[in-house]
Formats: structure tokens, sequence, C-alpha cells
């Protein structure tokens, strides 16, 4: 298949594509403004299907709306008809198509004469009345609130709110791409007459720039995002990809003493907690139990014994672990347990435990297995 997208270099052009050849279509004719506009023509003489995204969202002069969105659509379907190329046309318009503005009338005048050349010519369209589209690679501080809040947030900048109360519908990057494909395959998501993402975010603007603004601080504590809540998910990834390339790492406070160091990685409100903890050689760490907190241990590097004792029983049992063959040990409720490097280098373990550490109540007790 052949796939001509306009509009190539856009946020919605580029992540299209680029998910295009994850799935292996390698004959893309990629259109852009600085593209030769004789390539138009050759393109639209090929294609099998059209992916029309090209569109102007903030030109000098307010008659480029109309040029842009209704004049560029009208000369590529004058193009496919000298072809007699009847491939599928799918469009993107907008919600704002049904606002008297400047912008809105174009992406309407472009909508009417979509589905009037397909009348015409008997070809199959899909027009898309997208609302709010967030995700990656999307131009900050042009259109897109997620986009500029994302940005300003993470790289320190202001950003300004005139009313947190505004209810927006936002769609994510890559349910739009999924459902494109889905459509250029004769399966889309069709509701009155328009195609239409079927997973939409409802929301106000206000949350929008408290979850990200979360994200920013959750580093400070050690937080992960809620991943069961969709729209913060995907607020997540989005905003992730705007950090400034000198600011992906960021440094975790490790205790250290003779026995190794114990390193808190990521804390959750309701998933736990992940540590990392480094053992000298010879050295045992533990000693103590649990009422109700519970952990597993994961030995990724060296050797070593981990030792249970119920606590008021005698029997000792041990589990030997090694980096070499990665298991995983539970620590059960009500047993004291300690772990001893074997080896002779650092022994490194990952642990989980089913809650955060809370000095006020750390359910621990000191209690040696031996």
């Amino acid at each position: 298949m052949k796939i001509l997208v306009t509009g190539a270099k856009g946020f919605i052009g580029r992540n299209l594509i680029a998910e295009l050849r994850n799935r292996e279509y390698n004959d893309i004719f990629e259109y852009d403004i600085d593209t030769p506009q004789e390539k138009l023509d050759e393109y639209a003489g090929e294609c099998d299907f059209v992916f029309h995204l090209a569109g102007v969202n903030r030109p000098k002069d307010e008659s480029e709306f109309m040029s842009g969105n209704f004049g560029f659509t009208d000369a590529l379907l004058s193009k496919l008809k000298e072809h007699k190329n009847k491939a599928p046309v799918l469009i993107t318009s907008s919600i704002q198509a049904k606002l008297d503005n400047p912008y809105g009338k174009s992406k309407k005048a472009g909508e009417e004469l979509m589905f009037s050349y397909a009348e015409e010519n008997e070809v199959t369209v899909y027009v898309y009345r997208l609302p709010n589209v967030f995700g990656k690679w999307c131009r900050p501080n042009y259109n897109s609130a997620v986009a500029t809040f994302c940005n300003n947030i993470a790289k320190g900048l202001p950003i300004t709110v005139n009313d947190p109360s505004v209810t927006m519908n936002l769609v994510y990057i890559d349910d739009v791409v999924n459902e494109f494909i889905n459509a250029m395959h004769g399966k889309a998501n069709i509701v009155d007459g328009f195609g239409a993402v079927p997973t939409i975010h409802t929301t106000t603007l206000g949350h929008i720039v408290d979850v990200i603004r979360s994200f920013k601080e959750s580093r400070l504590k050690l937080e992960v995002p809620n991943l069961s809540d969709e729209l913060e998910r995907k607020l997540y990834s989005t905003y992730l990809s705007y950090l400034a390339t000198d600011d992906f790492a960021y440094p975790l406070k490790m205790n250290v003493d003779e026995r190794g160091s114990f390193t808190e990685f990521i804390r959750t409100p309701d998933r736990g907690q992940i540590s990392v903890n480094i053992s000298r050689p010879g050295i045992t760490k533990g000693n103590h139990w649990h009422h109700s907190k519970n952990e597993k241990f994961l030995v990724v590097k060296g050797k070593g014994c981990i030792s249970f004792r119920r606590y008021g029983g005698e029997e000792i049992i041990d589990y030997h672990v090694s980096g070499d063959e990665l298991t995983v040990v539970d620590i059960p409720t009500g047993y004291t347990h300690c772990i001893t490097n074997e080896g002779d280098e650092d022994m490194v373990t990952v642990m989980w435990a089913n809650e955060a550490f809370d000095p006020d109540r750390p359910d621990t007790y000191y209690e040696p297995v031996r």
C-alpha cells in the first residue's frame, strides 16, 4: 500500500508516520509545506490511501485560514480527480468547525468540500473532528495547552491559567494514530457521520495543571503517578517527553555505612516501595520481623543466603540465591529474617515492600534469626 501523508512534519503526521513504519508500511509519501509542489501531482497519481493532516492553525493573517484549510484541500482533491484516483481520504478537522470564527469556518468549508467530493466521485472519505490532541512531539506555546503546560512546568517556566474550571475534551496521540490506521483498513469508528477517536478524556484545565505539577514534584518524593488512571498515565508519558535533555537523570539519597548501602528508589501510595540494598562481603542485614508489612527480595548481583525463623519457633529455613539465576523470595509476616552476602563481591538486592516506610509506624521489630 502506498500512503500519502500531508502535514507529514506536524504533530499528528510525525506520530502517524512513525507508527506506520513500525507496522512495516514502507511506501509513504511525505508531503509538507517545504515539499516541492510538483510532488503533490506525483503522489496523488500513485497513492492508495490519503491521510490529509495539513492545515493552518496560527496564520499571520486570518485569510490564510481559508487558503490553508480549504484551498489546499481543494488542490489535493483536484489532483486526485485528475489522475482518476479513487483512493480513500482521511482528513483531520476540528470541533471548532461548529463555531462561527475564521478557523472554524475554514474547517467547516473543508469538511463540506470533502463530503461533496465523496458523493460526486464515489470515494470513501473519513472526516475526523478532533478535540484537543496531546502527546509527545506536540509544539508548545502554539495551539496545545497540554504541550505548553508540560514543557513549561518541566523546564521551570511560568504558565498562565485564566480559568481553571474550563472543561476540556482530550484525545491522546497514540489513540488517534491507532484509530486512523484502523480507518485505513476500513474499520473507522463513525459517530453521526464523522470519524471519532473512541477514547475521549473530559476534565478541567485546573486538574490538568495540578496533575502535571505533581509530576514535577514526584522526583523529590520518589513517587510515580497513579497509573491506574488512564488520563494521568498518558499525561505522564507526555510530560516526560518535554524534559530538558540535561534533566533526564536525578540523584537518590544513599544511606551508606560500613555494611554497604540502602537506597529508596520508588514510593507509591498503593503499590508499595522499591529499594536497592548493597551488602559488603560477609555482611548480614535484617534480623527483624513484621506484623503486616511484607516484602520481596531479588538478588541481582553476587550470591547470598536469605534465612527465616518463625517468631517463637526454632527451625531455621535458608534460601541460597544468586544474581546468576534470578529468584524472587517472599518475606512472610511473622517470620524474622536476614540476608547474608556469601560471596567475595558486593551483593545487590532489589527489595519491594507492600507499603512505603513510615517512621511513625515502622512495623519492624528486632529479633535475631540465629
